[in-house]
């Protein structure tokens, strides 16, 4: 047998190991397998989190595009509304002005009338002035008196 130190340690090592293995083997092979189970458990955990979390963002993201088309139609319906309360205003401001443009029109075709009829009466008034100066200029009273008595008997007979 060589007397070489490093090949007794050598020997001493391996039956070590060997005897570590074979009373102490069993126990840490059980602590590995308990290890991986912890292990796999953390990675199966970890898989349903995120399948679940999958789940989430996929329903999170259907939740938003229903939000966003909800969005639209509202956006929409809203200018639909806008544009038929404009549609509206706008007949209503037409009626409202063709209203207004009929009463104008109306208060001057009184005031054209109001003016005519002063006018008339003014030419009138003056014609009735004239008539009288002239009847004045050219009728005596013996005449004036005739004249008289036979409107008086004209207008008698008008009214019986």
């Amino acid at each position: 047998m060589p007397n070489d130190p490093n090949l007794y340690l050598w020997i001493a090592l391996i039956v070590l190991i060997a005897l570590i293995v074979w009373k102490g083997g069993s126990g840490i092979v059980a602590g590995l397998d308990a290890k991986v189970q912890k292990i796999r458990q953390a990675i199966d955990e970890a898989e349903a989190l995120k399948v679940e979390a999958e789940k989430t963002l996929a329903e999170y993201k259907r939740k938003q595009r229903d939000a966003l088309a909800e969005a639209e139609r509202i956006v929409a319906h809203a200018k639909t509304k806008a544009e038929e309360i404009r549609s509206q205003q706008l007949a209503e401001l037409k009626i409202s002005l063709e209203r207004r443009e009929q009463l104008a029109m109306d208060r001057i075709a009184q005031a054209e009338a109001n003016a005519l009829r002063a006018v008339q009466s003014g030419a009138v008034d003056a014609a009735i002035a004239a008539s009288i100066d002239l009847i004045r200029a050219k009728l005596n009273e013996a005449r004036s008196g005739a004249m008289i008595d036979a409107s008086i008997d004209e207008i008698s007979r008008h009214l019986n």
